[in-house]
Order: C-alpha cells, then sequence, then structure tokens
C-alpha cells in the first residue's frame, strides 16, 4: 500500500515525499507539479495520453491543470517519489512572470533530464525531510534553490505572460466552483448558468483548461481537502461532511485515489514539519 513518508507546506505550496505502490486516477492540479525519484524502481506517469519515465536521471513536468495519472507497474518494486507542488505566487517572489505557472503552457515538456547540481538538491531536501521533518526554513532554502533551477532549465519562462486567457462564460463557471467546491450544482445546471448548451460548456471548458468540468470540480476538492487535512483541527468525519461526501470511508477512497495516501496519515506527517 501506498503511504507518505514526510509533508511540508507552507506559502510555497507542498513537498511530499511518497511511497508508492499503487496507481492513483486521472486528476490534475491549480500549480505546476515538479516529481523526482528519490529511490526504487523506475517508474512512469500519464500526462495526458503521453507516458513520461521518470528515473534517476530526469524529472517529470506537469503544468497546472493539466490531466495526469500515475501508472504503477505492479511487477516493479515500489518508487519512493518527491512530489513538488509550487504556488504560482511564491515562484512570482524570484520573477513575475513566473506567476504563469499557475497556467498550461509553462513547461514545455512532460520530462527533463537532470543536471548533477539539481540531482544533488533534490537528494539534499529528501535527506533533510527525513532527518529534520520540522526544519521547514531550511526545506524552503532547498525547495528555492531547486525550482529555480528546475524553472531555468525547463520552462520557457522568458516567451510567457502572467496572464491566461479564458472564456469569459467558463471563468464564471469557475468563479462559482471555486465559491463552494463541497455544493456544486450538477454540471448541466453550471452548463445553464453559463448561458450555454451542455455539450458547448463541456467543449468550452475543455478547450480553456483542458480539464473536463467533473475534473476540474475534483481537483478544487482534492486542494480543499488538503487544506484541512494539513493545517486544519476538524476530524476527519467532518471534512467529509464539509465536502460534501457521504461518507466519511468515500472521502478516504477519494483522498488516497488522487494523492497516494489516507488523509489521516497525511495528517500525521504533516504535523511533524509543524513540530519545530
Amino acid at each position: 500500500m501506498s503511504k507518505a513518508v514526510r509533508l511540508a507546506h507552507g506559502a510555497f505550496g507542498r513537498v511530499a515525499l511518497l511511497d508508492m505502490d499503487e496507481s492513483l486516477v486521472r486528476h490534475a492540479h491549480p500549480h505546476c507539479h515538479v516529481l523526482i525519484k528519490a529511490r526504487g524502481a523506475d517508474t512512469r506517469f500519464a500526462v495526458h495520453d503521453r507516458q513520461a519515465r521518470l528515473g534517476d536521471d530526469n524529472a517529470v513536468l506537469i503544468n497546472a491543470w493539466e490531466p495526469h495519472a500515475y501508472v504503477h507497474d505492479q511487477a516493479r518494486p515500489r518508487t519512493t517519489i518527491l512530489a513538488l507542488y509550487v504556488e504560482p505566487a511564491w515562484l512570482s517572489a524570484f520573477r513575475p512572470n513566473w506567476a504563469a505557472s499557475a497556467g498550461p503552457g509553462f513547461f514545455t515538456h512532460d520530462a527533463g533530464g537532470l543536471t548533477a547540481r539539481l540531482r544533488g538538491l533534490a537528494d539534499s531536501l529528501v535527506e533533510l525531510m527525513l532527518a529534520e521533518p520540522a526544519a521547514g526554513a531550511a526545506q524552503q532554502a532547498l525547495l528555492a534553490d531547486l525550482m529555480v533551477g528546475v524553472i531555468e532549465r525547463f520552462a520557457d519562462w522568458r516567451g510567457v505572460g502572467a496572464d491566461c486567457h479564458v472564456d469569459w462564460r467558463v471563468r464564471r463557471a469557475i468563479t462559482t466552483m471555486r465559491a463552494d467546491p463541497a455544493n456544486l450544482p450538477d454540471m448541466a445546471a453550471l452548463a445553464r448558468a453559463s448561458g450555454l448548451s451542455r455539450a458547448h460548456f463541456f467543449r468550452l471548458f475543455s478547450q480553456a483548461t483542458g480539464l473536463a468540468p467533473r475534473m476540474f470540480a475534483n481537483m478544487l476538492r482534492l486542494e480543499s481537502a488538503m487544506a484541512e487535512v494539513m493545517g486544519g483541527g476538524r476530524s476527519m468525519a467532518e471534512v467529509s461532511d464539509e465536502l460534501g461526501f457521504s461518507a466519511p470511508a468515500h472521502f478516504t477512497r477519494f483522498f488516497r485515489d488522487h494523492a497516494g495516501a489516507a488523509p489521516s496519515e497525511f495528517r500525521a506527517v504533516a504535523r511533524l514539519h509543524a513540530a519545530a
């Protein structure tokens, strides 16, 4: 069974060390996502309809809102993955137009080769998270060096702007979805509220975001769940009810299928980081 080994979180987003031996469902995140193998077997991620290899010498690079899934080969040993989920606002402090990491097309390829320096920074971050999980400032400094190097190597950041152009009807639907991820209208009602037929709404939404509306809604629910699990004090039953799940077991299955471990496990390792 997959498990969360360490989890750091803050203004930078979150960094998870995940020991994986199960696949994850197709999902997305609202920020750029970098995956680096820490140890174990080489493995693969499905990014859109392509297969991206994850090995010692390369990283998998996933843009915001880009659908992807972890594909675990049961014939292979488990893999420990350093997973970076990095907030655009934090990146924009390094360079203003790095805020474009909030939209599609920031990384130009699904995977890229790691330099010796980037490999060393990733290894140092893993070692520090394992040895000193509460060393937040030192972890963030390593993450900053690692992400600056990753973006300078793999992103076409000089040629992107900070704005992501989205049809105004899709923007209005997204605003509605973000306002209350737990109590979304059904997708047909959301289409009607946007003044569109269901088919036209789905087509415009997918063109603008790269995601079907339901996958986008699941992304919002997962991020709301993450915030509660990492920083909240409510019980998992309360979080489950707040996010609109019919039973805590359904919430736990949704969280595990999207994040790789149970919410209670994520909360336990997040508290190690917060123990400073």
